[in-house]
């Protein structure tokens, strides 16, 4: 059985060819593939291999303490759904191309998804207030499935969502808007810049949709969870949709 991770953690990295070059030589020795983005903000990482080299990254990298908070996010698949390796050095560990989103000393208040999925369940929020879903991925990934009634956007790009979003934004006015994607690094970007820009009856779902899938199901949810690897997209089980035969 391959073990897939995602995660991701922004920290101030003063030496990203550094981080990257370790984290290289370390899933190459493990035999693992992937991607795994290095930035001055921080890592991103989608890795899949064999279970003992997977947590023996994860364990040196939280060695670290700019590493230490490190929450990973698992899946099963009987096949390994990367070709390769690739490990590259970014701008952004996601980009956004806005002054002031890297969440690196601060980030936008958070909902959990057993508390999300409880105001679902009333059609409101604590206060009473009704709550808005807004989808913050872009229109192919929103095809494989949404929260139902999720506010989606026609966006092929992560960078344009603050212009699509913008013609909506006196109509959310009186709700509690919880922005979500895959895994939350999205959100932790657009949310945190978009409180900043005045939109400050906006959350963020902690986790994102894959950390919902762990902890509730597939509750208030249609259809499957867009992932960027072979597998596709994933259930609410967190079963892939494409999975050969190893």
């Amino acid at each position: 059985m391959i073990v897939n991770i995602a995660a991701y953690h922004f920290a101030v990295i003063d030496d990203p060819p550094q981080l990257a070059t370790w984290v290289r030589e370390q899933a190459e020795a493990g035999e693992l593939r992937g991607t795994v983005l290095v930035a001055g903000e921080g890592i991103n990482l989608f890795l899949a291999g064999a279970a003992a080299p997977i947590e023996a990254l994860l364990d040196g990298l939280r060695a670290d303490p700019r590493f230490a908070g490190l929450v990973v996010k698992y899946s099963h698949s009987r096949s390994q759904p990367f070709a390769r390796l690739k490990v590259k050095l970014k701008k952004e560990i996601i980009a956004f191309r806005r002054d002031k989103s890297s969440p690196l000393h601060e980030r936008a208040p958070t909902v959990t998804p057993d508390t999300l999925a409880r105001w679902l369940d009333r059609g409101h929020d604590d206060d009473g207030r009704r709550v808005v879903l807004l989808d913050t991925r872009n229109r192919e990934e929103v095809d494989y499935g949404s929260f139902a009634d999720a506010l989606t956007l026609p966006i092929d790009n992560f960078t344009e969502l603050p212009e699509a979003l913008a013609p909506h934004r006196e109509a959310l006015a009186d709700a509690t808007v919880v922005s979500f994607c895959t895994g939350g690094i999205r959100c932790e970007k657009a949310a945190l810049w978009l409180r900043a820009d005045g939109m400050d009856n906006l959350l963020q779902l902690d986790g994102g949709i894959l950390g919902y899938f762990e902890q509730v199901g597939g509750r208030h949810y249609q259809g499957r969870c867009f992932v960027f690897d072979e597998r596709v997209a994933l259930d609410p089980a967190l079963q892939p949709l494409h999975d050969a035969a190893a």
